[in-house]
């Protein structure tokens, strides 16, 4: 899957033994701000039936290939990856903003990116299918972009792994569970969580200033393929301006996350939250109170990827060091049950 910040993949065995620990009446998860998706993947795995959701666009098609679309299409999407593969590249609106105007990608790169997109959208395939090959054409370009793991900058000097020639693979699809199809959706969360119902929700909302879709733009650009105006030395598109998540707003966040707990319609929910979030630990533990019982669990991982590199100004130009290297993951659960304590 895509680098990502924020990702919980060092989390996911926690996370998945926490909703396993809720009982065998949970048979379906709604994941309220699904990313990645990787926390939809590995519960789908263990059988429950998942609702993804997300209300970015590159979000929401991971949602649709990890989460919606089961094994039964990997036939036919790996013929279809297979004619993708074998297109010559043309350069086209792709390479020319991110490969000519910015530098986040080879320009070889590039125009095999922009041949292979215009293919997928030119080609008419079903929602699904189209999902499963805009995810393997996304994380292709993934393995071989010259970033530090967002896209706010890209290096001054081209990457090691962009040096490669881009390849196609096949997304892990998983087999239907026994309770049901899974979905993906593309809402607003505080919307979402009064549209769908489940057994137990898992919330792992923006919780600081960083804004998704500022430190993803490329890729929905890519997925969208509006091919729109930009903006800047990395060349964002310029709706990253105005669609601003309220939870990427101090002010507005505490408020945000509370009426989303509040509304949420699952009677077990599970929030992962970090200490570097505007909300506190406290303030959360109060959030949940009236939902249950509530239980508190706590990690400690290394940060993301980028703290670790360093931080860059636009031009790739190393500008700064970050001022800590570790950070304490929170699961705060909220259940009817008093089984988890």
């Amino acid at each position: 899957m895509i680098k990502y910040l924020g990702s919980k993949r060092v989390l996911l065995p926690r996370i998945v033994e926490a909703v396993r620990a809720l009982g065998p009446e949970v048979r379906t998860v709604l994941d309220l701000f699904s990313g990645t998706s990787r926390v939809g993947h590995a519960l789908k795995r263990e059988g429950y039936r998942v609702i993804a959701n997300d209300h970015n666009a590159y979000a929401a098609t991971l949602a649709r290939c990890y989460v919606q679309a089961d094994d039964a299409l990997a036939g036919q999407a790996r013929d279809a990856l297979r004619e993708m593969g074998a297109l010559p590249g043309e350069p086209g609106y792709f390479t020319e903003t991110f490969c000519e105007r910015s530098r986040f990608f080879r320009p070889e790169n590039g125009a095999r990116v922009d041949a292979m997109r215009e293919h997928i959208e030119c080609a008419g395939y079903d929602v699904e299918l189209k999902a499963v090959l805009l995810v393997a054409l996304m994380e292709a370009a993934d393995r071989v972009d010259s970033t530090t793991g967002v896209q706010m900058a890209y290096l001054k000097k081209w990457a090691p792994r962009a040096m490669k020639t881009i390849e196609l693979r096949m997304p892990e699809l998983i087999a239907r569970p026994a309770h049901g199809k899974c979905e993906a959706s593309q809402n607003d969360a505080l919307q979402a969580a009064t549209m769908q119902t489940a057994d137990a929700a898992y919330l792992d909302p923006p919780y600081n200033q960083h804004s998704y879709l500022g430190n993803y733009h490329v890729w929905e650009s890519l997925v969208r393929w509006d091919k729109p105006a930009s903006y800047g030395v990395a060349c964002k598109r310029e709706d990253v301006r105005q669609r601003q998540s309220r939870f990427n707003s101090k002010r507005a966040c505490a408020e945000s996350l509370a009426t989303v707990i509040a509304n949420v319609r699952a009677p077990n929910v599970i929030v992962s939250f970090n200490d570097e979030g505007f909300v506190s630990l406290d303030d959360l533990r109060d959030m949940m109170a009236p939902r249950g019982h509530v239980l508190t669990l706590a990690f400690d991982f290394k940060r993301y990827v980028g703290a670790q590199i360093g931080i860059y100004n636009p031009s790739g130009l190393k500008v700064g060091t970050v001022g800590r290297l570790r950070n304490v993951e929170y699961m705060v659960i909220a259940t009817r049950e008093r089984h988890l304590a």
